[in-house]
């Protein structure tokens, strides 16, 4: 199983209805010590920075060809702390609930993150964003750049 560090961000334009977009670098360093990056980025004509922070996970999860061993860089509290304090776990217990409070947001894009994690091993770490991290600061240039750009796409969630 290959190790590969997948450093995401997300933005958002007038959140909730601006558009938006997300960042990613992917890295996979070869047992001679080569290194491999890729970037990905998308925008979206209306969204959310959560869905955005979502978006950024599973579009590096899913650019994987084969099972990995992972370690996920994300400022998103909301991403990271819904595994590493258990809450996805919950959520789906209770059926995409979140007691009193109401309906899990954004179930569409938890369904399809827990679907991509499958085939790896996860370990979600949080980064503080804007405190000089250069691959946040990357990605976070890479979401914002593509929040503004002429490729945006339509964010299927928001019609929900």
């Amino acid at each position: 199983m290959g190790a590969v560090s997948i450093f995401t961000d997300g933005a958002a334009k007038g959140n909730p209805d601006g558009p938006g977009g997300y960042g990613v670098i992917l890295r996979y360093v070869t047992n001679d010590g080569t290194v491999h990056e890729k970037e990905l980025s998308q925008g979206y004509m209306r969204t959310t920075n959560n869905r955005m922070e979502l978006m950024a996970a599973i579009a590096g999860i899913e650019a994987l060809n084969r099972p990995c061993l992972i370690d996920l860089y994300s400022d998103s509290k909301y991403l990271v702390d819904a595994f590493n304090q258990g809450w996805i776990e919950n959520w789906v217990k209770n059926d995409w609930k979140r007691g009193k409070s109401g309906p899990v947001k954004n179930i569409d894009l938890w369904k399809r993150l827990l679907n991509a994690i499958k085939p790896h091993r996860i370990n979600f770490i949080w980064v503080k964003g804007h405190d000089g991290n250069p691959e946040n600061e990357r990605c976070d240039e890479l979401a914002s750049k593509a929040a503004v750009g002429r490729d945006l796409i339509e964010d299927e969630g928001m019609k929900l």
